[in-house]
This record gives structure tokens, sequence and C-alpha cells, in this order.
């Protein structure tokens, strides 16, 4: 879709390019959703393939996903021997995502969260790896907080004008992990109606629940059965089920209790 009211693009080649956000500006990195939609009130895309971020980097602390990452790239990686379950999760997640193969190679990890679609599912990914995110302010400050802390609703998150996701960390304690996803659409490759997936943790079981919900949730449960279990899933949920097109908000309920169901079993 053309963004006829946009009528300058700054290319950003470094943080100080970043500094002067103005009313009307859109950061631009994949732009498979910048370009999906109109946005009547854009007037500056700030261009941030020039920053040239390295996509994927592998360091003591885990794994570090720049904003500007395709979808491509996350799912080419080759992991260490020592996160023997982070292959899978990631090509989980990556079928999940409701796009071709050429979208694939534009759209971006960061641009995933940032438009934060309840559906997103490197969403669902980072936060079930327990993810954290780098955010540049303009001033030159940054802040770091979870995933879960990031999106915040539907299309929601904490992001205030002029400031940019740079990065993803996924800790390596979460990824030597081992993983459990189900995902439910309504079609074989439709949109994502709920995605549990499972990660252990010692004796506890770490739940996300995305796509069925307006924004991603944890909870922590033993490992085995779980009888108290939509009870647990309603506390920590409360309310907060998307009710649209794509399913009903008691239909997303249930489904999620029985995929938790499902993840659980096989991590016990």
């Amino acid at each position: 879709m053309d963004l006829t009211t946009v009528t300058e693009v700054l290319v950003a080649r470094d943080r100080a390019d970043l500094a002067d956000p103005r009313p009307g500006d859109a950061f631009l990195a994949g732009g498979t959703a910048l370009y999906g939609e109109p946005h009547d009130t854009l007037r500056r895309l700030v261009d941030l393939s020039e920053l040239d971020w390295e996509p994927l980097t592998v360091r003591p602390d885990g794994l570090h996903i720049a904003a500007t990452c395709t979808v491509a790239e996350l799912r080419a990686l080759q992991p260490p021997v020592e996160w023997p379950h982070l292959s899978r999760l990631v090509a989980d997640c990556c079928d999940a995502f409701l796009a071709s193969f050429k979208i694939w190679n534009r759209s971006t990890v960061g641009g995933n969260l940032c438009v934060s679609y309840p559906a997103g599912s490197m969403i669902s990914l980072t936060a079930a790896a327990d993810g954290r995110v780098l955010v540049w302010r303009p001033d030159g400050t940054e802040y770091v907080l979870p995933v879960t802390d990031f999106v915040v609703g539907d299309t929601v998150n904490v992001l205030r004008p002029g400031e940019v996701l740079r990065e993803i960390v996924l800790p390596g304690a979460a990824l030597r992990a081992t993983y459990a996803m189900r995902k439910l659409a309504l079609a074989p490759l439709g949109r994502s109606s709920a995605v549990i997936i499972g990660r252990t943790d010692g004796a506890d079981v770490v739940l996300t629940v995305s796509a069925t919900t307006t924004r991603p949730f944890t909870l922590r449960v033993p490992r085995g059965p779980v009888p108290d279990l939509v009870a647990r899933l309603d506390a920590v949920v409360a309310g907060h089920w998307v009710d649209d097109v794509y399913g009903a908000a008691p239909w997303r309920r249930h489904i999620t209790a029985v995929l938790a169901h499902e993840v659980l079993e096989e991590l016990a």
C-alpha cells in the first residue's frame, strides 16, 4: 500500500540520526506491516536498515537478536549444541507466522514485536524464551524490560515517541531448557487463535499464553498434572481473552486450557 502522506525519508546511519524525533515519524525496518495498511498521519520514514546491526549474535549471556533481524535470518540460525531445543522452537514459531517465505525475507523480529498484534509469532517466541528488550531513547539513554511487559495490549506497547527497539536478548538459561508448543488456527495456514508454549525450569514449567490473549502472559506450574490449571489460567489472564472473528473469548479460554494440558503432558 502506498504511503501517500510521507514527504521525507531519513536514512539513519548512526544513533545520532535518531535523536530528533518529529510528529508523524515512523521507523522503517522490514516495512511489511507499515505498508500493509493505511497510515494517514505519517510524514517521515526513518529507515533503520543502514545502521548495520548484526542480526544474530551468540554471547555467553544468550542470543542477541537485532530488531532488524529478519524472520528468514532467525529461521536459518544454527544454534550452539547447548541449546538443543531452540531450532525446533524457532521453526514452529516461524511456521506460525501468517506470511509466505517472501515476507520472511523482509519482515523483522523487532517489527513483529512493535506492531504488537496478539498473534505475533515473534512475540510468542521471545516471551516464551524469557526474552528481554533493549530500548533506545532519543536522548541517548536506554532501558531494558521483559517482552511480557513490552507488549501491553492488542497493538499496544510501551514505546514512547522517538523510542527505538534496539534488540531482544534470549538468556542462555532459558535456551538450555526443553520446550513444547501447541498452536491452533481456524485454517491450516491461518492466523493463530492460540499459541501455548511450555519451558522447563527445574521442577516447574513456565507456560506462555499468547495469540489467544491481548498480550502475552506467563505462569509457573509444577511439572505433571495440574488439576486446577483452568483456575490458574483465569487468575493470570483475568479478562484479557481476545474476542474477534478468529475466535470468541469463551472458546479461546477453553482451547487454551486444552492446549496447556497437552503441553504439560509432553513436558512431564
